[in-house]
């Protein structure tokens, strides 16, 4: 299991748009596609399919260049469904 812990924003957003903390860690263990931030080089954007929720993509973005990684935000993004 990776070490990691949640903003204020990402423990909002997980409630809000009732995401599973077990996706979220899905994700930060076994992403299917890892890029940079555009703008912050600190972020990295995690993203993988979630087969129990029709295969919407999750974007987790996180910082992990502190111990333990920060989750920032996370949605699905639309934009790259079934893309992956």
């Amino acid at each position: 299991m990776i070490n990691y812990e949640l903003t204020q924003h990402a423990r909002e957003v997980l409630t809000k748009r009732k995401i599973k903390i077990t996706w979220l860690e899905q994700v930060l263990a076994f992403p299917q596609r890892v890029e940079t931030d555009a703008t912050d080089p600190m972020l990295e954007h995690r993203m993988a399919e979630i087969s129990e929720y029709e295969n919407r993509v999750l974007r987790v973005i996180i910082n992990s260049h502190i111990n333990p990684i920060r989750v920032v935000t996370l949605f699905f993004d639309r934009k790259i469904r079934g893309k992956l």
